[in-house]
């Protein structure tokens, strides 16, 4: 164990390696300067040569390629970079607000062994020194890092010692080192690491000029590797003389560095990644035409409506007419979106061929695809079993995407040691898992969903060792869960052993100090202790200063380090479990992040959390795109991300600020009583809505343009945008465009032009005070272009220009991200509020989308045919109510805020306006339908109707109204693919919901404006049922909450006024059947909507809870004041007042 301090800053580390690396010659030589004789001839000239002519125009650039020859090798990469990398990946790095950054270096991370190479803790030799009984550095296999050609093991500290005070000796051979290279400055205990003196080159300065070189990919190497087959391929050339590739005229004379590429290169087909699908015209046709018609229908209704009043009942009518109008109004906004309503289907083929197959720029076939980073959030484990998040892992490592191109980030919100340890067993267990599901291609790659597939799991599968291989695995995997479920007591009981262990050392330090004097009881705050018998730095058990859930330092473990670029496929081993000879076994970045939290700050919840990520991860491995997923929804297609990234790198793509996916869920009742799969929303809205300028966000399973998250303006974006009355009215000018827009419309704008450089020097007001974050920028929003294979492809990237290898990680750079998960770092910036996830709002998902739309950004929606991803969603009652509480709450947070699609910009469409305009109003709805479930009833008990009478014209109204709305539900399931029992499950719970939850998000928005009260939830427990054996216990689970009283309410008026109504007809002398058929129709009407409400208050069949005892007592006493109100005492005939019954 070591702990070294760091300011939380860049360092000289970085600083030594780029010098370092500066003497190595990062291209292959060239010649810049040449001038072309009489004779045709070129010849190059010195610098010196070149003083006394640089004013001729005789002077042309161009570039001589040397191949590679024994005394012309590149260099791989310094001993001391990747020592510096295992180093890095086996600390803590824990840090934060007025606290030195500390890299504690972890010999053992969870109790059983690391067997991995890239896991952090990794098992490995020990140092050769006497009395150090550190860890040798390993490489990508695991093999000993050894600087000395006599193969003496030395660890990192005892090299650097060796370097630094042993005059550069091998204490093994006596003889100097050959490479010494590995900086002292960043390890040296206690000395901070300081930022890079201004004339320095940096990494990422580095970046940008590479980045800036590959506009000419055709001439410069992407690796500092030349490759001459590749160049042989492109010029046709041979060896010799006069073999350069000559630029096209003027090419670099005026700073284009344009190549003159081979004919058979332009003229090969383009093909799209992408196409659209049309709904066929034989069912949207009807559909238009049938939404128009009812518009018609409604208009004429409620004109009929208002011209035809109830004297009788002026009050009923009042009431009926209000809520129909506002429902009329509310089934637009809802409709008017579904009007363009697309499907869309990829290539993955071509995406192949593009990106991973060879061409003259990537001769190798080495993947050209961008980067991904994949957020994984949690906050609880107690909530958030640590199993479920550990599976969601293990899905995304196995994921069929680029090694080197995926990294994964865990935000533990709650810097709970249980989760911390659960990630490195899922780490650990991946070195399995992950060559297992490459081998034999499974699917899904999620273990737990895997070994419980229904189907048979041998199907397809034509490798013979693929029973044993699979039966291994299951028995590895089973471990590995009980290992999980263990960790909360293991942890536990190691942490009472180290506190006793510390409380008798401070019993024996007190018996030293006193010897006659009686001896008083010690008390030691009870910290939780990591497994290598150190304080763990984020919450313990027993919460204490500066260690609970919302006051603790930040922490950042790389988990599994950076793969190495090249495969790494696996031998033959008779020690290991199973063979992965021919497979490669490298595994993704894994990094555990616990942002800091400090009292006194607003941590902003999930959005804060998601913030911070983007920041580190920038930092780390800044991915171009950013994949959101809940630690309960896993990868269930390992192709899903690149089905994304087909709409990502298509003509067009650099305009999508994100691609999201459906939500699909396992778990669900059979009957799915409460519409869990929402599968109305999934499949009919989101697809209408991709026919406009995309879907809404929902907050998970969607893939973003990191440069989207930034708040930048998407590329061509014009000022004057044409809306509805675009046509009407002259084009505005440019300037006064801008100078009109208001402030929070006027995002920060990126050129549009590969000569158009973004302006960095107002960057750190609006993203902080990291250089290296800011820097981080125009990189990612290169990597992010598509591929400019086409002429017709606009802002796009070099072929071949991401074939570059990963930075390796140095400690100045993962202290950096401690700096940037720091509580004060979004201080006096724009994170959260025209940066990253925008906050104040508890549907912060949705608002970060509109921000998108709003500035002009268009999304896509990817439906996938095996579905992409895969999540829970709670069955119980309760639960579901409190998860559609906070949606509503959300919702009523956006429409009093400033937010209200009402006040977007021209940019956005007028129907994706009204789709937002939706989003925000729909709650309101609830008002007018608990007020309209109670009019049949109302109804019945006065005897009187919404109409003066059931005449001809408003049954006919009422049966073309009602058989539109069911055609138009036809055709919707024609066009969606959904079944019509999802569609009526749907109408039933937003009644349910309408009814409940929305009315209490009217009354808590509200008050959070009114009063300023702000709403907190907590999250939903992902289990809860007793009934260990029945896969559903918890949609029997009968839990009250006051959100239940205004349904069974309406329930229990309802089932009076139907008893109440047909006593009243029966008995009366000339029976008003009529008027009893209106009321009892819309009665049963709401009760057929409530059934599924109803029918969840019973609870398990078998099991009658006590609410059923309730029931049978108000309902006995119901019955009972009813006889005596049909028969009633004699000398009286009339009960409660204005109640008259015969």
């Amino acid at each position: 164990m070591a702990s070294k301090s760091f300011k939380g800053t860049r360092s000289n580390l970085s600083v030594s390696s780029d010098a370092a690396e500066s003497h190595k010659p990062p291209f292959p030589p060239t010649v810049t300067f040449g001038r072309r004789t009489s004779s045709g001839r070129y010849i190059s000239y010195s610098r010196d040569d070149l003083d006394s002519e640089l004013g001729s125009s005789d002077f042309m650039n161009y570039t001589v390629h040397i191949p590679p020859t024994p005394d012309n090798q590149p260099m791989d990469p310094s001993i001391s970079q990747k020592v510096e990398e295992q180093y890095v990946s086996n600390s803590l790095f824990t840090g934060g607000f007025n606290s030195v950054t500390r890299a504690h270096l972890m010999d053992k991370v969870i109790e059983s062994e690391a067997s991995h190479p890239q896991m952090a803790g990794a098992k490995g030799s020990s140092c050769a020194i006497p009395g150090c009984d550190a860890k040798v550095m390993s490489d990508e296999r695991g093999v000993d890092i050894l600087p000395c050609e006599c193969d003496f093991k030395i660890c990192r500290d005892c090299y650097i010692d060796a370097v630094k005070s042993g005059g550069g000796i091998c204490p093994g051979c006596k003889e100097p080192y050959k490479n010494t290279e590995l900086d002292e400055v960043a390890v040296d205990s206690g000395r901070p690491l300081p930022l890079p003196p201004p004339g320095t080159m940096s990494k990422m300065e580095r970046r940008l000029s590479l980045m800036k070189s590959t506009k000419s990919v055709l001439m410069r190497s992407q690796t500092g590797d030349f490759d001459h087959n590749r160049w042989l391929f492109e010029t046709r050339g041979t060896y010799g003389y006069g073999n350069a590739i000559w630029p096209n005229d003027g090419g670099f004379g005026n700073g284009n560095d344009e190549v003159g590429e081979p004919k058979e290169l332009m003229n090969k087909p383009w093909r799209p990644l992408t196409r659209k699908l049309k709904i066929p015209a034989a069912i949207i046709s009807p559909y238009r035409l049938l939404i128009l018609i009812r518009i018609v229908i409604l208009a004429l209704f409620l004109d009929w409506r208002v011209r035809n009043p109830n004297n009788d009942a002026i009050w009923l009518w009042g009431m009926s007419v209000v809520c129909e109008i506002w429902f009329a109004f509310s089934w637009l906004l809802d409709q008017l979106p579904k009007l363009c309503p697309i499907n869309r289907a990829t290539d993955l083929n071509v995406l192949k061929d593009k990106f991973e197959g060879p061409s003259p720029s990537n001769p190798t076939g080495k993947s050209d695809l961008p980067g991904i980073d994949v957020f994984v959030s949690t906050a609880d484990p107690e909530k958030e079993p640590p199993l479920v998040t550990a599976n969601t892992i293990l899905s995304i490592l196995a994921a069929d995407y680029p090694v080197e191109k995926l990294s994964c980030y865990v935000s533990d919100d709650g810097g709970a040691l249980l989760t911390f340890e659960a990630m490195a067993e899922a780490a650990s267990f991946a070195n399995i898992w992950v060559p297992f599901c490459r081998k034999h291609d499974i699917e899904p790659r999620n273990p737990e969903s895997y070994f419980n597939l229904k189907r048979d799991p041998f199907k397809n599968k034509v490798k013979p060792d693929f029973v044993k291989d699979r039966r291994r695995v299951k028995r590895e995997y089973d471990e590995f869960k009980v290992r999980i479920n263990s960790l909360p007591d293991s942890i536990r009981r190691r942490s009472d052993a180290y506190h006793a262990r510390e409380e008798i050392k401070a019993m024996k330090l007190q018996k030293q100090h006193k010897d006659n004097e009686p001896v008083e009881s010690v008390k030691i705050p009870k910290a939780t202790w990591m497994a290598d018998g150190t304080h763990w730095p984020g919450t313990w058990l027993n919460p204490a200063p500066e260690h609970s859930r919302g006051d603790h330092a930040g922490v950042i473990q790389v988990m599994l380090k950076p793969p190495s670029d090249e495969p790494l496929l696996g031998t033959a081993d008779d020690t290991k479990i199973m063979d992965f000879t021919d497979v490669d076994i490298r595994l993704p970045l894994l990094v555990y992040v616990s942002r800091e939290k400090r009292s006194g700050y607003d941590h902003n919840k999930k959005a804060g959390a998601m913030n911070a990520l983007v920041r580190a991860s920038a930092i780390m491995s800044n991915g171009p795109f950013i994949l959101n997923l809940d630690c309960d929804h896993y990868i269930y297609n390992s192709q899903a991300m690149k089905e994304g990234m087909c709409f990502m790198m298509d003509r067009g793509g650099d305009r999508l600020c994100y691609v999201q996916f459906p939500q699909r869920f396992e778990g669900i009742d059979p009957s799915d009583r409460y519409a869990n799969h929402n599968t109305v929303f999934f499949d009919v809205n989101m697809r209408a809505l991709d026919g406009l300028m995309g879907p809404v966000y929902v907050g998970t399973g969607c893939l973003f343009r990191r440069i989207a998250l930034y708040g930048f303006d998407p590329p061509r974006a014009k000022e004057n945008h044409p809306g509805c009355c675009s046509c009407c009215f002259a084009r505005r000018k440019k300037h006064s465009s801008i100078a009109n827009t208001p402030e929070e419309n006027r995002a920060l704008r990126m050129g549009d032009y590969d000569d158009e450089e973004m302006n960095l020097s107002l960057l750190p007001k609006k993203f902080g005070n990291s250089t290296f974050l800011i820097d981080s920028i125009p990189v990612a929003e290169f990597q992010g272009r598509p591929l400019a294979d086409h002429p017709a492809v606009k802002n796009g990237r070099p072929p071949g220009a991401l074939t570059i290898p990963r930075e390796l990680l140095d400690a100045s750079t993962v202290a950096e991200a401690i700096s940037v998960i720091s509580c004060w770092y979004e201080d006096k910036t724009e994170w959260g509020n025209r940066v990253g996830w925008i906050y104040g709002s508890v549907t912060e998902d949705v608002v970060t989308g509109y921000r998108m739309h709003n500035r002009g950004w268009k999304s896509v929606y990817c439906v996938t045919k095996r579905d992409a991803f895969r999540g829970t969603a709670p069955i119980n009652l309760t639960d579901r109510l409190h998860q559609v509480l906070r949606w509503a709450t959300g919702s009523v947070e956006i429409f009093f805020s400033r937010n209200n699609a009402l006040v977007a910009s021209p940019r956005m469409q007028f129907l994706q306006r009204i789709a937002y305009l939706n989003v925000g109003i729909y709650p309101f709805t609830s008002i007018f339908l608990i007020v309209y479930c109670f009019l049949p009833a109302l109804s019945l008990f006065s005897g009187q109707f919404i109409v003066q009478t059931l005449n001809v014209t408003f049954l006919a109204y009422l049966l073309i109204i009602t058989l539109t709305l069911c055609l138009l539900a036809v055709l919707e399931i024609k066009w969606s693919g959904i079944e019509l029992e999802e569609w009526w499950r749907n109408e039933q719970f937003w009644l349910i919901g309408g009814t409940s939850a929305h009315l209490a998000a009217v009354l808590q928005g509200l008050l959070k404006v009114i009063a300023g009260i702000e709403i907190s939830f907590t999250l939903t427990s992902k289990s809860g049922g007793d009934d260990v054996d029945d896969e559903f216990a918890d949609l029997y689970v009968v839990k009250w909450t006051s959100l239940m009283i205004p349904p069974i309410t309406i329930m229990m008026v309802n089932l009076i006024a139907i008893a109440v109504g047909f006593s009243r007809t029966i008995y009366s002398v000339i029976p008003q059947w009529s008027r009893l058929l209106g009321g009892v129709f819309f009665s049963f009407w709401v009760l057929a909507h409530l059934y599924p409400f109803a029918k969840g208050l019973m609870g398990r069949r078998g099991r009658t809870p006590t609410i059923v005892f309730v029931w049978s007592g108000l309902l006995a006493i119901t019955i009972s004041l009813l006889w005596v109100a049909i028969n009633p005492p004699a000398g009286t005939n009339q009960i409660g007042g204005s109640f008259q019954f015969p």
